[in-house]
């Protein structure tokens, strides 16, 4: 771990950032996939990152179109840095080869921007906008149009011994209090959340702050604010890293180990997505039955927390040859009879908001109610094309949370943003 006060008297790092036509010319061309096979039928080629069962998707809807199309699912590197690459390097070559792209939510912006996917429009977006969440619709626009079709969402949750707190907190510093106690009474005690240098700091960051009522940006994007709100997140942060109830590992810290961590029975909280819930089933039953759920703390009493979502747009690359079949090909892949498969059997949470009414769903979303809540009033990361930079200065910065001075870090962060705004359609 790195030495705080290190840390504190450092220089707002540098990132390096490189405009995407440079990149391409240091990796050889990528071939282009077939438009088409041997019958003629056209060939929709989907590239989206890997999702166990989502084949039996694509096959269902390929008796669906009934000869008039075909989906190919080219799976992405599992790694979501790595995904990003391939595709902006492929669409700023005019590879007509791409046609269905599974976007993270926090990239529509930036390849929208960069006239790299085509609008949906007419009864197209219609019929994506219809019973749709908003918090998943606002990942998908760009300046007032729709770029994409929510296929699924994500939302953490607070995971809680039962069997060591009678009722989940409702604020951070009621959760730290709580842990406190129980290190007292050599009990399990420790919170367990993100807290490396990458994404997973920066929604940890993003919730606390739309949970102070904070902004990193201002409404339309376009300026650095970092105000108020923002500042009583950086406290909150720095208090929990320095509570003494964070995991020793806290600073190092990404999804799988947190899992783990906490199924190893060293922590009496989690903050984490759902994916925890059937790995805890299998890997260890018994602390499993002693486990709740409850929405994220939020920062002062009285007021829930907003929680950052995540998930997956479908776009349509604007050099597909083939945009009509690709827009079809979209729908069947996200209707809601597909979202509610790939909920129960890959742990997707759907982004149409009947579909957690439907029967089925109790089982595998015993929590669909608390996750429902939270996608009803969420936080969505600053919508800009420019957000890749934004968060790669963001975790560099935050990064140790227990280095944080409140406000000298929102003044850091602040410049640092202004900075990372300038930078479109780029490779950091």
């Amino acid at each position: 771990m790195s030495d705080p006060d290190e840390a504190r008297s450092r220089r707002r790092p540098r990132v390096r950032v490189a405009a995407t036509a440079a990149a391409l010319t240091l990796v050889a061309p990528l071939a282009a996939c077939a438009s088409g096979d041997d019958t003629g039928v056209p060939v929709i080629n989907l590239y989206y990152p890997p999702e166990q069962n989502l084949q039996q998707v694509v096959d269902e809807c390929n008796t669906a179109a009934a000869g008039r199309y075909r989906i190919v699912n080219r799976v992405l590197p599992r790694e979501a840095d790595e995904q990003r690459v391939q595709l902006v390097r492929r669409l700023a070559a005019e590879d007509d080869g791409m046609d269905v792209l599974g976007l993270d939510v926090t990239w529509t912006q930036e390849f929208a921007s960069a006239n790299w996917i085509l609008e949906w429009t007419g009864a197209d977006r219609a019929e994506v906008e219809e019973g749709t969440l908003d918090g998943p619709l606002d990942t998908a626009r760009y300046e007032d149009k729709l770029y994409g079709a929510p296929k699924n969402t994500n939302v953490q949750l607070l995971w809680y011994r039962k069997d060591l707190v009678p009722e989940p907190p409702a604020t951070w510093d009621e959760m730290i209090s709580m842990a406190q106690r129980l290190r007292e009474q050599n009990q399990p005690h420790q919170v367990l959340t993100m807290g490396a240098q990458y994404e997973g700091l920066v929604v940890l960051f993003n919730t606390l702050v739309a949970s102070a009522g904070g902004n990193l940006l201002n409404a339309d994007g376009t300026e650095s604010v970092v105000d108020d709100g923002a500042v009583r997140a950086l406290e909150v942060l720095h208090n929990f890293a320095t509570s003494g109830v964070a995991s020793p590992s806290f600073s190092n810290a990404t999804e799988d180990p947190v899992r783990l961590e906490f199924q190893a029975g060293t922590g009496a909280f989690q903050v984490n997505w759902p994916f925890v819930y059937p790995a805890m089933q299998e890997a260890n039953p018994q602390l499993a039955e002693q486990v709740g759920w409850a929405r994220v703390p939020g920062i002062d009493a009285g007021t829930p927390s907003r929680v950052t979502i995540g998930g997956v747009n479908l776009a349509i690359s604007r050099y597909s040859k083939h945009p009509e079949e690709s827009f079809d090909a979209a729908k069947c892949i996200r209707n809601a009879e597909h979202q509610k498969f790939s909920a129960i059997n890959d742990g997707v949470p759907p982004t149409i908001e009947r579909v957690y009414d439907d029967p089925e769903m109790d089982e595998a979303y015993p929590m669909k109610e608390t996750i429902l809540e939270q996608l009803r009033d969420p936080a969505v990361r600053p919508l800009t094309p420019a957000y890749q930079s934004i968060s790669t200065v963001t975790s560099a910065i935050l990064s140790p949370p227990a280095a944080i001075d409140p406000h000298a870090t929102a003044d850091e962060l602040r410049e640092a943003i202004a900075d990372a705004l300038e930078s479109r359609g780029v490779l950091p």
